[in-house]
């Protein structure tokens, strides 16, 4: 029974049932979740919906996982245990950087996750290992903990942020049926009234000069700016909070 003076207890602090079933296990369950909430997305995931493609009644899947709460932190932890980090090589930046490649990979991989990482901490076995190698990575720049734990937010967030914007290039091609190639040729009558008019004399050069870049290159142009400016604020005269 969980402590009312502690809260509902965690899943990865109960001990796991042995299954009735060969079929029904956590590990499986977990498994069956992920490549529904990936073929359909977060919507189409329910506890009746698992039990149906697992071959069993909703009842039974009750006794492994209590609620869909539940099972959305046993796969965000699975998600986050495909790609097990290497021993750390001791330059900070390889190993951040690393770290962040990881991270986009995985989120690329599941694009509902990136939406259900962003309102509470994970904390199951595979997310704090990676927590803990991206930590161990910027310590090796920094003995100050606290700038190290910032260096890290502030990349994951990078990468939050530029996944989004990929993922939602992705759902613009699925809801128009149009690559953005398409999109750029339909708009481009208009694009070139713009531009002959001569009132966005920037936006003219970007158009007409400026390289297009692929998304890992504008990923790694960022990501490598953002790491520029920690190893900067890590090595100059102040240091602030």
């Amino acid at each position: 029974m969980a402590d009312e003076r502690n809260g509902p207890e965690l899943v990865w602090s109960r001990e796991p049932r042995a299954p009735r079933r060969p079929a029904m296990t956590i590990g499986r369950i977990v498994e069956v979740s992920l490549a529904l909430a990936d073929a359909e997305g977060l919507e189409a995931l329910s506890m009746r919906r698992v039990a149906t493609a697992l071959g069993s009644g909703t009842t039974s899947l009750y006794r492994y996982v209590t609620s869909r709460d539940e099972l959305l932190e046993l796969m965000i932890d699975a998600a986050q245990g495909e790609d097990v980090p290497p021993p750390l090589s001791g330059d900070w930046r390889a190993d951040l950087r690393a770290a962040a490649c990881r991270h986009r990979a995985v989120l690329l991989r599941h694009p509902w996750l990136s939406g259900v990482m962003s309102t509470r901490p994970a904390l199951g076995p595979n997310m704090l290992r990676q927590l803990d190698t991206a930590l161990g990575a910027a310590s090796a720049l920094t003995d100050d903990i606290s700038l190290a734990s910032n260096a890290v937010d502030v990349v994951m967030q990078y990468v939050f942020g530029a996944v989004s914007r990929e993922l939602a290039e992705q759902e613009a091609q699925r809801r128009t049926g149009q690559t953005e190639e398409q999109w750029r040729s339909s708009v481009g009558t208009y694009v070139q009234e713009i531009i002959a008019a001569g009132h966005h004399p920037q936006f003219a050069r970007r158009v007409l000069e400026a390289r297009d870049h692929t998304s890992q290159e504008l990923f790694d142009f960022g990501l490598d700016s953002l790491l520029d400016g920690i190893a900067t604020r890590a090595n100059g005269p102040e240091t602030r909070p």
